[in-house]
């Protein structure tokens, strides 16, 4: 079994083909998948596609290309949204200076209020870092010295004091098709030298499709891709990166119920978005 930690299944790329999306995935074994939340006034539509699917779950919370329309949403709203049995993560929240779509002060204050959330609620915070790394660093290790938050660091494509940094401070780190580009020596190198407790994976659907499906669109059952791709980097087998990077899921992840008997999709052919 594998779990794609993170994709976007509320995406329009997926308009009248969830049914089958689903349905591929377990064809590749993957079983579980978490959609994840970019904008908080639009979370119900996130939240729509979790609620049809046994095996989907969702997070809740604001990226920081949107941290700026979305500034001042208090961590106390976020706190009651999380409430909801199928959301299972806070964010996807952090900072990204390569495309500086929001002010960087509006990033930064928003990651701090989900940071809030995270420690309030104990649910995992989603961390998008890219371009970012010694401000991330210095922010992850002042808010952990006001009490410690579960967290990952999603789609991994930063440098390894900042990887480092993460795992020294409780946190795991999540790989992408990003993993398995011919030119991601440093990222491969990275996840062999971690620890195999701290691992996981995801596709970040519809994004990033990894080789050889690389610049199609992305989709959960891929996860695979990027499970042999690590297996291959760390020296181990498939299977043993499915049962490590599904039971570090299940650790982090933990309002995920623990044994979840996975169900075929329902039949939504009435109503399916």
């Amino acid at each position: 079994m594998l779990v794609d930690s993170h994709c976007h299944l509320d995406f329009p790329d997926f308009d009248g083909e969830r049914d089958d999306l689903i349905a591929r995935a377990h064809e590749a074994g993957v079983d579980l998948m978490v959609t994840i939340c970019t904008r908080i006034r639009k979370f119900d539509q996130v939240l729509a596609v979790a609620e049809q699917y046994d095996n989907v779950y969702c997070s809740v919370g604001t990226h920081p290309h949107q941290a700026g329309e979305e500034r001042g949403i208090p961590a106390s709203e976020i706190i009651e949204l999380a409430k909801h049995p199928k959301v299972v993560a806070i964010g996807e929240a952090g900072l990204d200076y390569f495309y500086d779509k929001a002010p960087r002060d509006a990033q930064e204050e928003g990651l701090r209020i989900h940071i809030a959330a995270a420690r309030e609620t104990g649910l995992p915070l989603v961390i998008h870092s890219r371009d970012a790394d010694d401000d991330m660093a210095a922010i992850l290790e002042d808010e952990m010295g006001k009490g410690f938050f579960p967290a990952l660091l999603h789609c991994f494509s930063s440098g390894r004091d900042l990887a480092l940094k993460a795992v020294d401070l409780g946190l795991y780190v999540s790989f992408s098709g990003i993993l398995t580009f011919k030119r991601s020596e440093d990222i491969r190198a990275i996840a062999k030298e971690l620890p195999a407790d701290r691992l996981l994976v995801e596709t970040d659907a519809p994004y990033l499709a990894p080789q050889p499906r690389r610049g199609k669109r992305n989709e959960p059952a891929y996860t695979a891709m990027t499970a042999a791709v690590l297996a291959e980097t760390r020296g181990v087998s498939p299977e043993e990166i499915a049962a490590q990077t599904t039971d570090n899921f299940f650790r982090l992840f933990s309002k995920v119920p623990k044994h979840l008997k996975v169900s075929k999709p329902a039949d939504t052919s009435a109503g399916a978005a």
